[in-house]
């Protein structure tokens, strides 16, 4: 275990992760296969597929602090998917999904980091996509969408900083690793979600392929990244 400084945790608030939850906890990440007539409740969502995505994108605030603590602090959340819990919350007067997450499973990053960047793609991020698509008809493309759209700022920033653009560039490329892709899906999504551009060149370009249909969540628009016009 490692002791997180107060920046930290500061930064995992902004992106909606917490380390004690203000309600009960509803569900967790194994079970999340049960949850989507709740995230429909909270959300607002009129059917199965909105939720799913609305709630994806939720996740892929958690996924995205994983790797920007990688890169940034060589450390990494490593707990079982059940205490990879979500409450309902607001944020901006809008009902949401927030995640709450015990800080005794942080540690410090393995020496071969392409395990734990596996960790975090096959073990946290596949395994809740795949959840959700037991239960709905939903494109895999626009539930991990939702996850590259956060972690394409992130690295945009890091590659800018020149202090940490060496580490931050290596670990970009393990992101992208054939060998963790082609172990859990039939191709490199992240691979073609960059069309071999780099994060300064897609950031404020509609690199979505698919909408996540925030636009059709009560008290939300459209994102920045939406291919539709």
């Amino acid at each position: 275990m490692t002791t997180l400084t107060n920046d930290q945790i500061r930064q995992f608030h902004n992106y909606s992760v917490y380390f004690e939850s203000s309600s009960t906890p509803l569900f967790h990440a194994k079970n999340v296969n049960t949850a989507l007539p709740i995230i429909k409740l909270i959300s607002g969502a009129s059917n199965d597929p909105i939720a799913a995505s609305f709630f994806m994108r939720r996740v892929g605030m958690f996924i995205s602090m994983q790797f920007y603590m990688m890169t940034l602090y060589d450390e990494i959340w490593d707990g079982p998917l059940e205490q990879i819990q979500f409450f309902a919350t607001k944020e901006y007067g809008n009902k949401t999904i927030s995640t709450v997450i015990p800080l005794e499973f942080f540690r410090e990053v393995k020496e071969d980091r392409i395990e734990d960047v596996r960790l975090v793609w096959e073990h946290q991020c596949h395994s809740i996509i795949k959840l959700l698509r037991s239960q709905c008809s939903i494109s895999p493309i626009t539930l991990w969408e939702n996850v590259f759209s956060y972690l394409l700022w992130h690295y945009y920033v890091f590659l800018e900083n020149p202090v940490i653009a060496e580490n931050a560039a290596e670990d970009w490329n393990l992101l992208q690793h054939s060998s963790i892709w082609t172990s859990f899906s039939s191709k490199n999504l992240l691979t073609n979600y960059l069309k071999g551009k780099s994060p300064s060149e897609l950031i404020n370009t509609r690199v979505r392929t698919t909408c996540c249909f925030s636009k059709d969540i009560p008290g939300l628009q459209k994102c920045g990244f939406c291919p539709l016009d």
